[in-house]
């Protein structure tokens, strides 16, 4: 095996969002550097007076050099996610709602874990990478945000899962581990299968109560507004969006409004559904990932912020929505 094909698989298995000055030093020396020099052939040979050709290096340069600058686009396409579209909070959002136990854990400087628990969604579907999947994005924001804070951020999403199936595993995927914070997607996968949306409230409530025993804060988050969800089966949707709401009312936790949000992003600010979804027409692209997340951090970052002032905190949520 030489070491341009080492490095080129080292290059594919390299997540996106390494630097470009740690991909230049990194793989440039190790493709182009001495190692590869010595593995060359001879200029030339001389074969009974005929002179043959060496294998150009230029070549397995190029070759480096083209795998290179694949991976540093990609980096820079992740970096600017934004720039080309930002991400907002919408306008008809208030932030209400707390989560006591993290924020005062943070503010404590205490560390903390952070659970995704949900279907393919959660598990990153559409994203070009798993660095790029929801609770990934929402760990890097949250340790810009606390550098000296030990976050941990596991994402407990399996495809295709939904309420009924999450019941069966929230013991061993979430409770075992003892999180500060649950974040429960849900609802998608029923509405678009066409299952029963009523059975999900019941499951919520036994899923909460179980989670409020560890003293694990809560936020629900509720289907995806995409052409999947909407185009046959909007009406599915929004009872689905309303049964979310209320049976956390009843529990007393947060809802992340994520179909509200995507429905301003498309009805309000015109961003067609190509703009934040992939072609299966239901999950996340990088920015829909990246802007879901973002808004989420928000939510988190305030609560923290309201602890830090003395500011009292209630250990009953009725709703959590986007700063």
């Amino acid at each position: 095996m030489t070491d341009s094909y080492r490095c080129l698989t080292a290059l594919k298995s390299r997540p996106l969002a390494a630097t470009a000055a740690v991909l230049s030093f990194a793989f440039v020396f190790a493709c182009a550097g001495p190692a590869s020099a010595q593995n060359q052939p001879p200029a030339a040979a001389s074969a009974g007076g005929r002179t043959s050709a060496a294998v150009d290096p230029n070549l397995q340069k190029g070759a480096t050099e083209r795998a290179l600058d694949k991976v540093k686009e990609a980096a820079k396409t992740a970096s600017d996610v934004f720039s080309r579209v930002p991400c907002s909070t919408p306008k008809s959002m208030k932030f209400e709602g707390s989560l006591p136990r993290i924020a005062k854990k943070l503010v404590a400087g205490e560390s903390i874990t952070i659970i995704a628990f949900g279907s393919s969604s959660t598990a990153g579907v559409g994203a070009s990478s798993t660095a790029y999947s929801y609770p990934n994005r929402l760990a890097d924001q949250l340790r810009r945000k606390y550098p000296e804070a030990d976050i941990t951020v596991l994402n407990q999403g399996v495809g295709g899962e939904d309420a009924p199936q999450m019941i069966q595993r929230l013991q061993k995927s979430v409770i075992d581990s003892n999180p500060d914070l649950v974040i429960w997607q849900l609802g998608t996968n029923t509405v678009v299968r066409g299952g029963n949306i009523e059975e999900t409230a019941s499951i919520i409530e036994e899923g909460v109560q179980r989670l409020k025993v560890t003293g694990a804060d809560v936020v629900l988050v509720d289907p995806q507004y995409a052409p999947a969800t909407t185009a046959a089966r909007e009406a599915d949707a929004n009872k689905m969006v309303s049964v979310i709401k209320k049976a956390a009312n009843k529990v007393k936790v947060g809802v992340f409004p994520r179909f509200e949000v995507m429905q301003e992003w498309h009805k309000d600010r015109a961003i067609p559904f190509d703009g934040f979804v992939v072609a299966d027409g239901l999950h996340m692209n990088d920015w829909g990932y990246a802007c879901f997340a973002q808004l989420l951090g928000d939510t988190i970052i305030k609560t923290v912020g309201q602890v830090k002032a003395g500011v009292a905190v209630p250990s009953n949520v009725i709703t959590i929505r986007p700063m």
